[in-house]
């Protein structure tokens, strides 16, 4: 396994990690989420991603009761939460959801109790609150920093103005801002990670840990051909992501990518995760399985890295046709 410094951090996490969101409690229950944290661990990942929204909380409880099965050492690994949506879905109430003082500090609480853990290490703003001062923010999250509830917090999906606007604050303060960020990522959706950050991490130098590196399992190839039963797009609830990914061109080029992949001798989804930690300003891609079988080949993403030649990177630019314009510096 390859670790990476989180940004201007000494935080060190490993280059893939793994997360719980869709699959915890919805498609895989205690035996197998047991099972494949396990085998996580022991190929070296250290850093395991949840949020309160995610299962409605259930996830995160799956999560705790694995680590306390687990009793690891809890200085070789890192946790974190995310706060913004509520757990509680059209239950929740005013103060509920966002980012207040109030509901970042209790979710930070709920959190610590369904994984059952001290503290967090990582904590993000899972989305930016138009209705809450940045200033708020910054100042309660340097508080639970300073309580020993969280050691770094984060934002997510947040834009380039709003992450540098809670830096300004930040410095102002002198307050801890956010290191890291966590962005969706993969090689159909380029834009932000590629163009829209390129200011921040030559500046304040954000790490990331980056989400649906798969494009939630279009990336794979398993959707070239239809819909499979037992598949993420066929659970109730996510026909956003169908209608998001399920699109003609994106098959397309998803089916050119996979005749691509094997004539370098490695399955597209490898050869899609291997292309995500090319990328230096990634500091981790978050892994999501079902299936043993599943994160054991996702786990060979770090041997794919040396087929990923110049040559092959321009190739798998002309196939998907993703590649933001940059601006000349």
């Amino acid at each position: 396994m390859e670790y990476r410094r989180m940004g201007k951090t000494g935080l060190q996490l490993s280059v893939l990690s793994f997360g719980s969101w869709v699959t915890f409690h919805k498609q895989i229950d205690d035996s197998i989420s047991d099972e494949l944290m396990g085998i996580a661990y022991d190929n070296g990942i250290n850093f395991f991603d949840n949020a309160e929204v995610y299962a409605a909380g259930e996830s995160e409880k799956m999560m705790g009761r694995v680590l306390k099965k687990k009793n690891w050492d809890r200085t070789s690994y890192c946790v974190s939460s995310k706060a913004f949506f509520g757990w509680r879905g059209k239950q929740n109430k005013p103060n509920q959801t966002g980012l207040s003082r109030k509901h970042l500090t209790e979710a930070c609480h709920e959190a610590l109790q369904r994984l059952q853990v001290d503290y967090l290490d990582l904590y993000f703003c899972h989305r930016p609150d138009k209705a809450v001062p940045v200033e708020e923010v910054v100042r309660t999250m340097n508080t639970l920093i300073q309580q020993g509830k969280i050691l770094y917090w984060g934002t997510s999906e947040w834009s380039a103005a709003e992450i540098m606007e809670a830096h300004r604050i930040a410095a102002q303060l002198g307050l801890i801002g956010p290191s890291v960020e966590q962005p969706q990522y993969n090689l159909l959706h380029r834009e932000k990670v590629e163009k829209d950050y390129l200011d921040i991490f030559r500046t304040v130098g954000m790490g990331t840990t980056i989400w649906s590196p798969l494009a939630s399992g279009l990336l794979t190839g398993k959707y070239n051909n239809g819909i499979p039963d037992d598949s993420r797009f066929a659970l109730e609830g996510f026909d956003w992501l169908v209608r998001q990914w399920m699109e003609p061109d994106k098959l397309a080029k998803v089916k050119e990518l996979t005749t691509f992949a094997d004539e370098l001798g490695v399955p597209v989804a490898t050869l899609s995760l291997a292309w995500t930690i090319k990328n230096p300003n990634v500091t981790t891609t978050i892994l999501g399985a079902t299936k043993k079988e599943q994160l054991t080949e996702n786990l060979k993403a770090l041997d794919a890295l040396p087929k990923l030649t110049p040559e092959a990177m321009n190739r798998i630019d002309e196939i998907v046709g993703t590649k933001p314009e940059l601006p000349e510096y």
